[in-house]
This record gives structure tokens, C-alpha cells and sequence, in this order.
């Protein structure tokens, strides 16, 4: 078993009547390291595979197991711990809140639970890993959308999780700035925290180890 797998992953909607699978029967394993890019049109049902895979959102049938357990066998307020320390978490668009500094958003998480010693050395450690300590008193309004992106990657980091999930996180980005945030995900993924990412951007595919295309909420591995 992976540390991260999912088992015939399947969500159902209806609409007009009629059932429709947003994800069907999708099954993925994760090992630590792995860096595993799915891309796939808007609408293919990326979202809701992370949302599950995450714990965000409850499936229609399957399941998903982290280090051996089935997540949605725990309560709420275990499956949010398990989250919260082993789930870092990267959704799309701008994700900071507003009227936290830049330092602050990433400390966040940290406080969710109580926990023994302190965040402050950690948080500025990946501030300079993801290469905007100098930004570290700003706030989101002061900030370019790159800026914003990393600033909410170390946040998703800040309590050392065994897997980073991302939600295009390089949707509204340029060409430049996306490279840049790929490289981190490499980085990070060497360092051995598996990075999970959704993307419709097929010049991300080069940073991965692994690769699958989804269609009608079906994944399949991605062929050239």
C-alpha cells in the first residue's frame, strides 16, 4: 500500500435528472518523493478528485487511505488533525486573508491544534525557501499574485506535512513565475514531501514524475 492511495474514487452529481460522475472509480497511489502532475480541461473533475483525496469532500463510493487508514472512517475532528499535520494544502486563486501579514498566513495552520513548541524560526525558514523573506511583514494586497502563491505554498508546508496537494496553482500565473514555482514543487519533492498538483497546463508536465490526464472523471496516465 502507498502512503497516499486512492481506491476507486467515484462522485455523483445530478443534474437535469440525470446522474453524472464528476470522478469515476479513480485509483492513485503516492510514495513519499513522488511528484505527480494531472491535467486535464476545466470541468474534467481535477477539483473534485484533490477536494476528496484532501478530505474536503465526502465520495460516492471508494476510498482514500493515508499511511494505512482509512481517512473517512474518522470523525471530523480526526480526519481535520490528520489534515491539518499530514495534508498541506494549496487551493486555487488567492488564498491568503487579508488582514494577516505574509508572516502571519503562514503561521496559521500551526495554531489550528494545539501543538508544543514554536513556529517563528520555521516560518521564516520557508519564507527563504520559498525565496520571499523580505516580504514577511507585507500584506496580501502588497503582494504580486507569484508572491501570493509562494507565500500560500509556505503556509501549506508550515507543519512539515508527508504530502503537498495543489489546485492549479499556477493558473493565473505568467510564464516565468510558473517555471519558478515548478522548480520549488521539485525541490520540495527531492526533500522527500510528495507533491500532488491539477493542472491544465500541459508545459508543467516536465517537472513531474509521474503523469495522468483526466477526462469525464476518468484518469488515465498521460501519453506524449
Amino acid at each position: 500500500m502507498g502512503m497516499f492511495e486512492l481506491r476507486e474514487l467515484s462522485k455523483e452529481y445530478k443534474r437535469g435528472g440525470r446522474v453524472f460522475n464528476a470522478v469515476n472509480r479513480v485509483s492513485l497511489s503516492v510514495e513519499p518523493g513522488d511528484f505527480i502532475s494531472v491535467t486535464g480541461r476545466s470541468g474534467s473533475g481535477k477539483t473534485t478528485l484533490l477536494n476528496m483525496g484532501a478530505g474536503l469532500l465526502t465520495p460516492t463510493r471508494g476510498s482514500v487511505f493515508f499511511e494505512g487508514k482509512d481517512i473517512y472512517t474518522l470523525g471530523d475532528k480526526e480526519i481535520s488533525f490528520l489534515r491539518n499535520e499530514k495534508i498541506g494544502y494549496v487551493p486555487q486563486g488567492q488564498s491568503l486573508l487579508s488582514n494577516f501579514t505574509v508572516f502571519d498566513n503562514v503561521c496559521i495552520p500551526w495554531f489550528l491544534f494545539k501543538r508544543e513548541g514554536h513556529v517563528e524560526g520555521r516560518a521564516f525558514i520557508l519564507l527563504e525557501k520559498v525565496g520571499i523573506s523580505h516580504l514577511a511583514s507585507s500584506y496580501p494586497k502588497e503582494l504580486s499574485g507569484g508572491e501570493m502563491r509562494r507565500a500560500a505554498i509556505a503556509r501549506a508546508l508550515i507543519n512539515n506535512p508527508r504530502l503537498l496537494i495543489a489546485d492549479e496553482p499556477t493558473g493565473d500565473l505568467d510564464v516565468e513565475t510558473t517555471a519558478e514555482i515548478m522548480r520549488l514543487f521539485s525541490r520540495i519533492a527531492q526533500e522527500g514531501t510528495a507533491i500532488l498538483i491539477v493542472t491544465h497546463e500541459l508545459d508543467t508536465l516536465d517537472h513531474g514524475n509521474k503523469t495522468y490526464s483526466m477526462d469525464a472523471g476518468n484518469l488515465v496516465p498521460h501519453t506524449a
